[in-house]
């Protein structure tokens, strides 16, 4: 029938490619290979018997067709997505969902959560892992817990309240790691013959190593040893097994250096100008389980 649906999947894959203006991206995005992006895309451009992108050498361009099929595909699927999840959330609405960079989630969030769930035992936690906020669904989850710096990491839709009030960085490690390496003596000495964390990942440039020592008046030159990734987790995980050195928010792994799992590599913190905090969507009606988690992690930090 000419007047039928085309398939959601054709529809959802349409969205991300025109979105990214890339095929490989939206493949990353939907969990599916370019090549399947691709075929999702041809069979629909066949569907509606019209190209809807233009294939460059530089990338990918919406034809206009596929420039005014894009905003009407885009709002709609975003309205299904919001209305999809307020209803499930009346047919649960015992169920609360956390959203957390990776992070957060198993170093602060999951050793909270124990003490929440004996004291509400009736409300169903989900936790959904996202590193970038920005990149957050507001339709998908209830409350978000993330470092929030304003005017800088500032998600849309979203307010921010502080779960700690002060927060200090200080460049940590593992006892494992001055076990192999011997103690740290100085700043300088960090520089020249330590292993340095390094994040890559644009959510995270707001505080770098060259602003950490800068920031405390230290003088600052490239590492001589680096150990690099696009992931805080990988690189906290890999500073716990002993690996190096990296900037820790002291509040937050309160825990580790309560068990011993970590130490201050050295007797130097700055404030972050960045806050743990908790992110409510704006326009979004607070249902029970929202309301006294709210009430709980603000009251207990």
């Amino acid at each position: 029938m000419r007047d039928a649906l085309p398939p959601l999947s054709c529809l959802r894959a349409f969205e991300a490619a025109a979105r990214h203006r890339s095929f490989t991206q939206a493949g990353s995005e939907l969990s599916l290979s370019q090549s399947a992006i691709s075929r999702q895309i041809k069979r629909l451009e066949d569907d509606l018997g019209r190209p809807l992108f233009e294939r460059h050498y530089d990338g990918l361009r919406l034809t206009p067709a596929g420039e005014h099929y894009f905003r009407v595909v885009q709002r709609l699927l975003r309205e299904l997505r919001t209305e999809s999840a307020r209803l499930r959330r009346r047919g649960d609405d015992r169920q609360l969902t956390l959203a957390s960079s990776p992070t957060i989630a198993s170093i602060w969030l999951a050793r909270q959560l124990p003490d929440f769930q004996y004291a509400h035992p009736d409300i169903e936690i989900r936790i959904l892992t996202v590193e970038d906020p920005h990149r957050l669904d507001l339709a998908e989850f209830d409350l978000g817990i993330y470092y929030h710096v304003p005017r800088e990491v500032d998600p849309p839709g979203l307010s921010a309240d502080a779960i700690f009030k002060h927060e200090d960085v200080a460049a940590v490690c593992s006892p494992i790691y001055l076990e192999r390496h011997g103690n740290i003596a100085d700043p300088q000495d960090l520089l020249m013959r330590h292993t340095l964390m390094v994040v890559e990942d644009h959510y995270h440039d707001w505080l770098t190593w060259e602003l950490w020592y800068r920031s405390l008046g230290l003088d600052w030159q490239p590492p001589t040893h680096t150990l690099r990734a696009n992931s805080f987790q990988l690189l906290m995980n890999a500073t716990l097994a002993g690996q190096g050195v990296t900037l820790g928010w002291t509040n937050l792994l309160a825990a580790e250096f309560e068990q011993g799992n970590l130490v201050k590599a050295l007797p130097l913190a700055l404030p972050s100008k960045g806050k743990l905090s908790l992110l409510t969507p704006r326009r979004r009606h607070l249902t029970e389980p929202m309301r006294i988690f709210r009430q709980w992690v603000l009251d207990s930090a």
